[in-house]
C-alpha cells in the first residue's frame, strides 16, 4: 500500500534533484533559473494558455482523467522507473479542511491512508507509490483530476529530474531538465 512520506524529507529529496520550492513548505516545485522543457497534456480546451505553448501540447480524449491518468502511468512505468509521490502545490491541511475534497478523502481512505494524521499538516507531505502499486496510483490520479476545486497537485519522481502538475483544468503538465524525456513523454500521448 502507498506510504506517506515526511515532508523534511520530500524537500530535502527534491532540493537534492535540482527542484526548489516555491511557496514555503509546499508541493509547489520547479527547476527555478535551470533551462527546463514543458509538455502539456490537456483535456477540454482552454482559453487560457498562453499562445506560445501550442507546440509543446498534446490533446487527450475523453474520458480526461481516465485517459490522462492511463497516460501518466504509462509514461511513469517506461520513463521514469521508481518510486512516484503525490502532493498537493498547497499543503494538506488545505486540500483536507477548506476545499471540501470528499472524493480526495475516500481516496486516501481506500489507500488506508489515515485522513486524521494527515489533515492538521501545514504542509504538502508526499503520497509514495512503488512501482508495482500503478493500479492504485492511476485511479488516485483520476481522483484528483476529476474534483471540480481549484487546487492542483504535483508528482514527483525522486530519481528523475521531472516534475508534473496536476492541473484542476483536466490537465498535465510535465517540467524536466531532460531534453529526451521530454521527447518521449510527448510521444507517450501521441501513441494513445
Amino acid at each position: 500500500m502507498p506510504t506517506v512520506i515526511d515532508y523534511a524529507h520530500v524537500l530535502t529529496t527534491a532540493q537534492q534533484a535540482g527542484l526548489r520550492c516555491v511557496y514555503y513548505n509546499s508541493g509547489a516545485f520547479d527547476f527555478g533559473p535551470i533551462p527546463t522543457h514543458i509538455v502539456g497534456w490537456l483535456g477540454p480546451d482552454d482559453p487560457t494558455l498562453r499562445p506560445g505553448l501550442v507546440a509543446q501540447i498534446a490533446r487527450v480524449a475523453a474520458p480526461y482523467e481516465l485517459n490522462l491518468s492511463r497516460a501518466l502511468v504509462r509514461a511513469w512505468q517506461k520513463y521514469l522507473p521508481g518510486v512516484a509521490w503525490v502532493l498537493p502545490k498547497s499543503h494538506l491541511s488545505f486540500e483536507l479542511h477548506h476545499a471540501k475534497r470528499p472524493a480526495l478523502h475516500e481516496a486516501l481512505r481506500t489507500l488506508q491512508i489515515d485522513i486524521a494524521d494527515l489533515a492538521p499538516l501545514p504542509n504538502a507531505a508526499a503520497i509514495a507509490f512503488e512501482p508495482d502499486e500503478a493500479d492504485t496510483f492511476g485511479p488516485f490520479v483520476a481522483t484528483i483530476l476529476a474534483q471540480d476545486v481549484a487546487s492542483d497537485f504535483a508528482v514527483l519522481f525522486p530519481n528523475h529530474p521531472a516534475v508534473v502538475t496536476l492541473h484542476h483544468h483536466k490537465q498535465l503538465w510535465l517540467q524536466t531538465t531532460d531534453s529526451a524525456l521530454a521527447r518521449a513523454w510527448h510521444e507517450t500521448i501521441d501513441a494513445q
